[in-house]
């Protein structure tokens, strides 16, 4: 069987640095085997998901390079899942349960008194006929539990985690319908993995107990569970957990007002949790070729910001001129000025303030007017090239006595009303003379 694997978010906000970590952990997966990477769009609540987080994920996946080879709504396929229940309830897998959130809660209240594990006791299995008309008459519609075929100890080998041994005895049987009869996440994402024949399903540790539950549903409806691998979740720097209803991360925040490049993203979160060094990487090409599951470490890796910045400062210090020109657009500037200002950017954002800078008009900032005076009427004559600053500063210096520092800075800032940037024999020749001379002069040019 060819390897095939899914990830599928639900269009019910945008995608944090978790989500895509997800998506790439099983899009790196699919591409080393030659397999295929499905984008699922678990959209089974009308209420919480919207076209727009939809079409938002969608666009972060292709802005990122995560292209898909099959995508699929789960809003679609309602009459697969109908089908799938009938074939349950048929069974007597699938079983009616009248009891409200507030009576359900009682009973876990008990268990936990009593120093039980707050398992479902499975009361509505005792129920009679007359007993579930008498609930209905009160106008109680009833949610739907799967029935665990008990005594069971599901085992499998993850692919991360080892060997996994899980009692089933110790959880509730699940429910799968709610009793406004919408379907919870569980009947839909089996369903759709036997019919898409999903190979290998990728996920967060959160989903181990879920996995062992959902063998034994694949199962129920004819299929063969596939094979898992649960990779630790990733915490924020503060060691909270991301939540996409919270807004923590997201690829859109990052994007836009972090101004973060896609190969920053990429290059930390393939790396982060596993025994490889977190690196920039312009391709996706080694990323591919290094992926092992065997590199992924079971703690949780911790996110943080800062150090996603430090890897777009890096990207961005290499990044080609024909890439940049393909994101930056009109906006671009030319390719001598990109290679002067472009190892002094964090991000593409910053090159408009270098460009203006440049090209005026700034005020410049003159402390020791008489000093700037001095090396203006030595400013070197003609065109300007690399060597004019050395041979202009060496003049000055000759004439003032200034050297180091108290040479340097007044003229920089003189020149572009900034303390810091790139190396000033790159500069003044994009600057120009006409322009260098009026700032030397006091003027906003």
């Amino acid at each position: 069987m060819s390897t095939r694997v899914r990830f599928a978010p639900s269009p019910t906000g945008f995608l944090h640095v978790g989500n895509i970590r997800a998506a790439l952990v099983n899009w790196l997966f699919a591409q080393k085997e030659g397999g295929a990477f499905v984008l699922r769009l678990d959209d089974t609540d009308p209420e919480r998901s919207k076209p727009e987080f939809a079409d938002a994920i969608k666009d972060d996946l292709t802005w990122l390079g995560l292209t898909w080879d099959e995508i699929y709504k789960q809003s679609d396929r309602f009459e697969l899942y109908d089908a799938a229940a009938g074939k349950l309830k048929k069974a007597g897998r699938l079983y009616p349960c009248f009891e409200t959130a507030e009576e359900l809660e009682v009973k876990r209240k008990l268990q936990l008194a009593r120093k039980m594990p707050p398992v479902y006791d499975r009361a509505a299995l005792d129920l009679g006929d007359k007993e579930k008309a008498a609930f209905e008459a009160e106008g109680r519609t009833p949610h739907w539990r799967f029935k665990i075929d008990l005594p069971a100890v599901i085992e499998f080998d993850d692919l991360i985690r080892g060997h996994v041994h899980f009692d089933l005895a110790s959880v509730s049987d699940p429910i799968l319908v709610r009793g406004d009869g919408s379907y919870l996440y569980t009947l839909p994402s089996v369903v759709d993995d036997i019919e898409m024949e999903i190979s290998h399903v990728v996920r967060g540790e959160d989903h181990v107990t879920n996995s062992a539950v959902q063998v034994q549903l694949y199962q129920a409806l004819g299929g063969k569970a596939p094979e898992f691998a649960h990779f630790t979740l990733l915490k924020a720097a503060d060691a909270k957990g991301l939540s996409k209803r919270g807004g923590s991360f997201s690829i859109r925040e990052m994007r836009g007002e972090e101004g973060i490049e896609p190969e920053a993203i990429l290059s930390l979160l393939a790396h982060i949790g596993t025994s490889d060094a977190i690196q920039p990487v312009w391709d996706v090409a080694p990323l591919v070729e290094s992926f092992d599951f065997s590199k992924f470490g079971h703690s949780s890796p911790k996110f943080n910001i800062e150090e996603l910045k430090n890897l777009n400062t890096k990207i961005l210090h290499k990044l080609s001129y024909d890439a940049a020109k393909a994101r930056l657009g009109d906006k671009m500037v030319g390719k001598t000025e990109w290679s002067v200002i472009q190892t002094n950017i964090s991000t593409l954002g910053e090159v408009a303030d270098w460009h203006h800078m440049i090209e005026g008009p700034i005020t410049p900032k003159i402390e020791d007017k008489g000093f700037i005076e001095a090396a203006a009427a030595l400013f070197p004559d003609g065109e300007l090239g690399e060597n004019s600053w050395s041979v202009w500063t060496g003049a000055v210096k000759a004439k003032t006595g200034k050297s180091g520092r108290d040479l340097f800075m007044p003229l920089r800032l003189a020149l572009t009303g900034l303390d810091h940037g790139p190396e000033m024999k790159l500069l003044l020749p994009l600057i120009g003379a006409k322009k260098a001379r009026a700032r030397l002069g006091g003027e906003t040019a």
